[in-house]
């Protein structure tokens, strides 16, 4: 249980649960090979079976930090922020957002979707999960689509949710990474057979880097 003061804090986003920050390069989607100062909020309820960043789902493991202090430490690096979880939508990232943007920093955000978008993002990555749809503030306002394929009914998903994403939203189909050797040649099938979508791979993985 949080103190009161510190819980009102969090509550309005000046202080969030931070899990770890680090800079790297960008492995995945439109944005894939670029450096890239990664924000990871502790926090999520989606409960997706093949994350792999399991530890990040308990809020309560993660001390809340202070914006300002997560802020000062991105400034120092890359010219691009990528917010990620968890589901850092689960918290306002308006504060957040407005203090990034006001350092200078370009601004992206990965999430699945399942909350009401918060904050102001200079890129939004949507990788939406089946078991807690995305809202419509998100889907209209997403940059690119990112579906994950595990199996080979999650075709039929990432189409569902291509019909339900704005129109300019890039689509990506990528391999979940256990299923890998089994999933990418199916996708490069599907994506030659179907154009609008291109295929993402989670290039940090190959290169042995965060």
């Amino acid at each position: 249980m949080l103190p009161k003061e510190i819980q009102l804090e969090v509550n309005k986003g000046a202080m969030l649960p931070l899990m770890e920050e680090f800079y790297t390069i960008q492995g995945e989607g439109s944005h894939t090979g670029r450096a890239a100062y990664f924000i990871r909020i502790g926090g999520c309820d989606v409960g997706c079976h093949w994350c792999d960043v399991k530890e990040s789902w308990n809020a309560e493991n993660h001390p809340p930090t202070s914006i300002d202090l997560i802020v000062q430490n991105a400034a120092k690096y890359a010219d691009t922020v990528v917010v990620t979880g968890g589901e850092p939508l689960s918290w306002d990232m308006t504060l957040l957002t407005q203090k990034l943007k006001e350092s200078g920093l370009k601004v992206h955000i990965e999430t699945s979707g399942a909350f009401p978008l918060s904050g102001t993002w200079d890129w939004i990555c949507l990788s939406p999960k089946k078991n807690k749809l995305p809202t419509k503030t998100v889907y209209d306002n997403a940059h690119e689509l990112k579906v994950i394929i595990h199996n080979k009914h999650d075709f039929i998903f990432a189409e569902e949710q291509a019909e339900q994403v704005n129109d300019n939203a890039i689509l990506f189909l990528q391999p979940e990474w256990s299923k890998k050797e089994e999933m990418t040649p199916l996708i490069v099938d599907y994506v030659m057979n179907n154009p609008k979508w291109r295929v993402s791979l989670q290039t940090h993985k190959y290169l042995n880097i965060p």
